[in-house]
């Protein structure tokens, strides 16, 4: 027996969510439709459920948005979306995408309409794609809607491509100092040390404290080291947690130009998804509950959260949004003069327009301040730990020079 997530629609016209043991699907099926009910979507649970999130995981964007302009262009050349699916299932290289295009397909012959075809595959496809696979259905517009959100989608890996490219070599830098200072930590100095220990002759202080540090090292390795990896541990399991996210969230945000950064990228990625949605023909208060899904900052998430219950009590769109408090003060004018003028959607793409450019302005800055600092800094250490080490065999010299 198996466990399935239903989503059925009543003869009175609400949706409802159940859950139910059955041995397969058709039971399931048959069961709610004897009962009256209609039968949007069944996820089964457990392996099932496993399967598809595992393809989710090898699902490449490539593979999806070159899928999402086949299907326009199929749409539009006047195939049926049931056989545009079953061709391009058919057609698809990508395994993963291609067992997906099939339970899609299965559930589109049993009457179930595209949008929650898609939605009934869980966490593979973002909800924003399936609430424009909506209001594509609902305006007609389908291959129109496919195209808007592939251009989104594209515009949206091309920003998260330079973020990755800007910040790789700061990491790069500092996993390079950090290595550096281990190996001179745990083998360079102590090397010396042996040589030092037979000197007979007091070293410079200098020498003393770089000495004193790297034997230290070296003699605490033992717990050292498994307590340096339970940290790291404790902190990707504490990333896990909503209390421990949100506690990085909110320090990531404090940081100076980072938390600039995480603003300007929050606010691009939000205006393009909500301009996209209202493009549709979504109304504002769906738009906004699903671009905000979004935003993945948890101290940015929570301080959203009242702006959908004002907008639905009619509050100013603008106003409800600078109450936030985390939109930049010249995001949130455009937003009010887009809103005032009728020209919400064509604002909000000049808006993540512009915040793109700022993004990227401010991440050349980042890479262009953290490069030098990490170079310093690496240049001082190295300076200093030689100086420390061959200022005794400096000053032996000397001695043995005045000597002779």
């Amino acid at each position: 027996m198996a466990v399935y997530t239903c989503r059925l629609g009543t003869p009175a016209g609400e949706i409802l969510t159940r859950k139910i043991e059955a041995a397969t699907e058709n039971d399931v099926r048959t069961r709610f439709e004897r009962e009256g009910f209609r039968v949007f979507s069944l996820v089964r649970e457990g392996g099932a459920r496993r399967l598809l999130e595992r393809d989710a995981r090898h699902l490449k964007m490539e593979a999806f948005l070159h899928f999402n302009q086949q299907l326009a262009a199929l749409i539009r050349a006047g195939l049926p979306i049931l056989q545009a699916i079953s061709m391009l299932a058919r057609r698809q290289s990508n395994e993963a995408l291609r067992s997906v295009l099939r339970n899609v397909e299965g559930r589109i012959r049993e009457g179930t309409p595209l949008s929650e075809a898609f939605e009934a595959q869980g966490t593979i496809f973002p909800r924003l794609y399936t609430a424009t696979l909506l209001a594509g259905e609902r305006s007609g517009n389908l291959d129109d809607v496919l195209l808007r959100y592939s251009a989104y989608a594209k515009q949206m890996v091309g920003l998260k491509r330079k973020v990755r490219s800007a910040i790789s070599y700061p990491i790069f830098l500092v996993s390079a100092l950090t290595l550096l200072m281990g190996v001179m930590t745990g083998f360079v100095i102590p090397r010396f040390a042996l040589i030092y220990r037979d000197f007979g002759t007091e070293l410079p202080t200098l020498t003393q404290i770089v000495l004193s540090i790297g034997t230290g090292v070296q003699a605490n390795l033992v717990w050292l080291g498994p307590a340096l990896a339970g940290l790291i541990v404790a902190g990707l399991i504490g990333r896990k947690t909503s209390y421990g996210r949100m506690l990085i969230d909110r320090a990531l945000l404090k940081l100076p130009l980072i938390g600039q950064i995480i603003r300007d990228l929050t606010t691009a990625q939000f205006a393009r998804s909500l301009a996209t949605l209202l493009q549709g023909g979504i109304t504002l208060v769906d738009s906004y509950r699903i671009a905000s899904e979004t935003i993945t900052n948890l101290a940015l998430v929570q301080a959203s959260k009242p702006v959908l219950q004002k907008i639905r009590e009619g509050e100013a769109f603008g106003d409800s949004l600078e109450q936030a408090g985390w939109l930049p003060p010249l995001a949130v004018d455009m937003i009010r003069v887009g809103e005032r003028s009728g020209s919400l959607k064509e604002m909000l793409d000049e808006l993540a327009s512009f915040y793109d450019a700022e993004l990227e302005a401010r991440l050349n800055q980042l890479t262009n301040m953290i490069q030098p600092v990490m170079l310093i800094i690496m240049a001082s250490l190295v300076v200093f730990v030689l100086l420390a080490m061959y200022l005794p065999l400096f000053s032996f010299i000397s001695a043995l020079g005045v000597k002779g």
